[in-house]
């Protein structure tokens, strides 16, 4: 499976989403995911979900706008950051990207398709988009093998939790 599109029609929704992705979170490969979509669409609050997929407090999980990256410890360690204010590839480098790259880890970036060409080949993308004031349509899209598997068993997850 390459793509997988839906509807969330509220934040909790968007929440299970991350949920139930980070509940299939194979630890021995670990997921890049690259978050992509406008201020407001829902991108901390479905990782505020994936959080809580892997057994980390949600209220724990706020936007690291200003501080780049957090680093929590669940299930498996996730590590979130934003990108919104890094101005170029090189400040990414200096920053410490390589580091959040780690076996095992579910690395969820905002704001991911800044620079597309500085993040791993295979990783999995997601683009929220707004369709309302609470409603959302979530696409993801796998870009290697790793992606595609998760992504696969990201579907199945969702279909049998009736979503």
């Amino acid at each position: 499976m390459r793509l997988l599109q839906f509807p969330s029609r509220s934040p909790e929704e968007t929440a299970a989403a991350g949920r139930a992705l980070a509940r299939v979170l194979d630890p021995a490969t670990g997921l890049f995911v690259a978050l992509c979509g406008p201020l407001g669409a829902g991108k901390t609050v479905w990782v505020k979900g994936a959080a809580e997929g892997l057994a980390i407090d949600p209220g724990l999980v706020a936007s690291p706008t200003f501080v780049l990256a957090h680093r929590l410890e669940g299930r498996a360690p996730l590590m979130h950051a934003d990108l919104y204010r890094i101005e170029s590839e090189a400040e990414l480098l200096e920053a410490g990207f390589l580091d959040w790259l780690e076996p095992g880890a579910l690395v969820v970036v905002e704001w991911g398709d800044r620079f597309p060409d500085a993040l791993p080949q295979d990783r999995l993308e997601l683009r929220i988009e707004r369709r309302g004031e609470t409603e959302r349509w979530l696409s993801a899209t796998a870009q290697g093998p790793v992606s595609r598997a998760a992504l696969t068993r990201w579907a199945g997850a969702r279909a049998s939790e009736g979503a």
